[in-house]
């Protein structure tokens, strides 16, 4: 999946930056949004293969957002990432189209195979 656009979502500025620094390192292209209404915007807008999107986020939390952005754009790739592996959320998320998760804290190998699975 190189050279691909990727929406990283997350209410901490520090996340987003590590994930688009690694990720552009690796050829991606990468797009930040702090909330879901700004990722909900940025996808309306913009041409995204795939979205990495927090669960616990201040505002609109994670369940809500990919449930909107599923909503107008079924194809679209959601991945969702939590630092709490709480079945029943991962559950919920997939059954809302969510195609994958991936724990916090993770380790570049693991977001590059998952981004890439």
């Amino acid at each position: 999946m190189e050279n691909k656009n990727v929406l990283v979502v997350d209410d901490r500025l520090g996340i987003r930056i590590l994930i688009e620094e690694i990720l552009t390192a690796h050829g991606y292209s990468v797009t930040q949004a702090a909330d879901g209404y700004e990722a909900l915007e940025l996808v309306e807008n913009n041409n995204f293969d795939l979205v990495l999107l927090d669960m616990k986020m201040s505002g609109m939390d994670g369940l809500e957002t990919l449930t909107l952005l599923k909503k107008k754009f079924p194809a679209l790739d959601v991945i969702i990432m939590t630092a709490y592996e709480e079945l029943d959320v991962l559950n919920e998320a997939k059954n809302r189209g969510a195609k994958g998760y991936l724990s916090k804290p993770f380790d570049i190998e693991e977001l590059l195979n998952v981004i890439n699975s």
